[in-house]
């Protein structure tokens, strides 16, 4: 057996094929009757799909919200004091205390050999440009959070980031990894 005999009905097949599609006669454009016939056709397998397919599967609800800042020009050092004063609070509130911040309304509290401030902390201070990076962010996360009840800011997280290269070398800019996780709070019931 060669191979131009290998399979003689398939090659059968395929030439009745060809023929069928020549003869048949072309029609340029479908008619509103033909295309009404089309629709219905496909409304009826549709709806057997419909029958014959599993039943919805629901989507498993979310339990925590992320957002992610890669490399922010803002310094780690700012970032990590900004993540320290809005953990374990809501994103409302945390939004809220960052934008009294911009007002100088509130310091952020900060360790170190850094002057006193009105309040109740002891030292603080107001950076303004890492505050409104994360006002962004925080927005992100609401937003990214709308399926869960009474998100809680549960993990706020700066790192050091890799520094741009400078065509002079003594320039040391400033980068930052953030990332920022809320989970829904729930509610201890008392015994």
């Amino acid at each position: 057996m060669t191979e131009k005999d290998y399979n003689p009905e398939q090659k059968q097949r395929k030439s009745m094929k060809k023929q069928e599609i020549a003869s048949a006669p072309k029609k340029i454009v479908d008619t509103p009757q033909i295309k009404s016939e089309k629709v219905k056709e496909k409304d009826k397998k549709v709806t057997e799909k419909e029958k014959i397919g599993t039943p919805k599967e629901e989507k498993p609800k979310k339990t925590i919200a992320i957002v992610n800042g890669r490399s922010l020009p803002i310094s780690t050092k700012y970032s990590v004091a900004i993540c320290n004063f809005i953990k374990n609070k809501r994103i409302e509130d945390a939004i809220s205390d960052l934008e009294q911040v911009l007002n100088y309304k509130k310091a952020v509290p900060m360790k170190g050999e850094i002057p006193h401030r009105k309040g109740k902390i002891m030292s603080g201070r107001y950076p303004k440009k890492a505050v409104e990076h994360f006002i962004k962010l925080l927005k992100s996360l609401l937003a990214n959070a709308n399926e869960l009840n009474n998100p809680l800011i549960n993990e706020a997280i700066a790192n050091l980031a890799s520094r741009p290269y400078s065509k002079f070398g003594t320039v040391r800019r400033k980068r930052s990894h953030i990332k920022i996780i809320a989970k829904e709070k729930k509610w201890k019931k008392k015994k």
